[in-house]
């Protein structure tokens, strides 16, 4: 059985629909991706927000932070999974898998964190996502200093909120849209 086949209950708009700028966007993730992501379809709807989106997503998600990318990838599925975002447990699980090289991580992640063989570091940055996404109003002091424990300073507990942000609001739009992850995730990683 695969999932349905539908990009987002909300409809996208049709490519040459698109401001020429976006349009460039899809040439370069064909070019680079081998197709364009349903994310930037569905939120292409509303072209300056997407592209507000995508900046924010990659200062977020690419730019300097002693954050690696792959730790940030590995946030934003334990973040989906508590939300149960299907969006993005596929299409960052596939993530995981491609940066990690490590083909259960990315499942692991989604079903169940705790079981995954993760160094403290890691365990303590994952453990505040979940908490800080389940129970936002709980986070306290000795959350924080469960982090700075684990050698993780201001500026790095400040990238790790930020990218527990995003998935929480990415999440909600994704849910919102009932929003389909490409099919190419399914296989990427494996």
């Amino acid at each position: 059985m695969s999932q349905p086949g539908h990009i987002s209950k909300l409809g996208v708009p049709p490519e040459e629909a698109l401001p020429d700028d976006l349009k460039l966007v899809w040439e370069k993730c064909r070019e680079k991706l081998g197709f364009v992501p349903n994310v930037f379809r569905t939120l292409s709807l509303k072209p300056q927000r997407l592209r507000d989106f995508m900046q924010l997503f990659n200062e977020i998600m690419l730019s300097d932070s002693r954050l690696s990318k792959l730790e940030r990838e590995m946030v934003a599925v334990v973040v989906s999974s508590a939300n149960r975002c299907y969006y993005c447990l596929v299409s960052h699980g596939a993530a995981v898998r491609k940066l990690s090289g490590d083909p259960h991580l990315g499942e692991m992640l989604a079903l169940n964190y705790r079981v995954a063989e993760l160094e403290p570091r890691m365990r303590a940055m994952l453990d505040f996502a979940w908490k800080l996404t389940t129970t936002p109003a709980e986070v306290t002091d000795a959350d924080r200093d469960a982090l700075r424990g684990q050698g993780l300073d201001s500026g790095d507990i400040f990238d790790l909120a930020q990218v527990v942000a995003l998935f929480n609001f990415s999440n909600r739009m994704a849910i919102a849209a009932d929003m389909m992850p490409n099919g190419e995730y399914h296989l990427a990683g494996r």
